[in-house]
């Protein structure tokens, strides 16, 4: 568990299926990586965690681990902010990646902070550092890198690690998708010298506006799910009708194992 000075003691996180999600939300988030940036703190990445990373943690410990490792792993699915508030906890609303993208963006446009943007395609990113300019007119770039699809060779890699390092960003914006930017982020938090990464999943598209985000109301109310799938049935299908009953088996398997645990005890 991080500690961080200008804001409440963090509470102690809770487990699921063996993930860790930290108590937090949007604003306790900017206040960590403030102090990250201000202090020079090296290695800190973020994880947004929700339902689809639990079942992948749970198929693959490395992701689980990648995850666990986080500075951060904080609720972005409805489901685990719902179980908080089952465990006690007065979790308001879940950290929901673009709007922690916007908000730390305009947070941060007087104080000079840098940002590098890696993941999507080059068309991804030339929309939304456009999009991200007119919105933000002082904003401060330090670059932008998409990897191909096929992994990177270790002397690319190496070039990517040089460049970012040259750069010397406050913040790294991975949107590479669950669970590729767990894993990157925890291979590179040793190798980048930047304050900060933060995973931030289909923040580039939406932001870019190469895909549509749904409604404030349906995010608000844990139905976005529903809305991404009716937009994007042929990539999301197996996550929302196969991968979201099983974390709901698990979660279940997981309440059975610990109450006959208790009770043993």
């Amino acid at each position: 568990m991080i500690k961080i000075s200008n804001t409440d003691e963090l509470k102690k996180p809770f487990f699921v299926c063996g993930l860790r999600v930290d108590v937090m939300e949007i604003s306790g988030v900017i206040v960590a990586m403030e102090e990250w940036i201000r202090g020079r703190s090296f290695g800190n990445y973020i994880v947004i965690a929700n339902a689809n990373d639990i079942v992948l943690g749970r198929i693959d410990p490395l992701v689980r681990e990648a995850s666990n490792q986080g500075s951060l792993s904080v609720p972005d699915g409805i489901s685990l902010v719902l179980l908080g508030r089952l465990f006690g906890y007065s979790l308001r609303k879940r950290v929901y990646g673009p709007d922690l993208m916007v908000e730390f963006l305009q947070f941060s446009e007087g104080k000079g902070y840098s940002h590098f943007f890696y993941g999507a395609t080059d068309k991804t990113l030339e929309l939304l550092l456009r999009n991200l300019v007119a919105r933000f007119p002082a904003i401060k770039i330090a670059g932008s890198y998409a990897p191909p699809f096929s992994p990177l060779s270790k002397k690319e890699d190496e070039t990517v690690i040089d460049m970012i390092n040259n750069l010397k960003p406050d913040v790294v914006w991975v949107g590479l998708g669950c669970p590729k930017q767990q894993l990157w982020m925890y291979e590179h938090k040793d190798k980048l010298k930047v304050p900060v990464m933060v995973g931030v999943g289909a923040a580039f598209d939406f932001l870019a506006g190469v895909k549509p985000q749904a409604p404030r109301w349906l995010r608000d109310h844990g139905f976005e799910w529903l809305f991404r799938l009716v937009t994007e049935p042929k990539r999301l299908w197996r996550r929302y009708l196969i991968d979201y009953p099983l974390f709901v088996c698990y979660l279940l398997a997981d309440m059975v194992k610990n109450r006959s645990n208790s009770c043993k005890s």
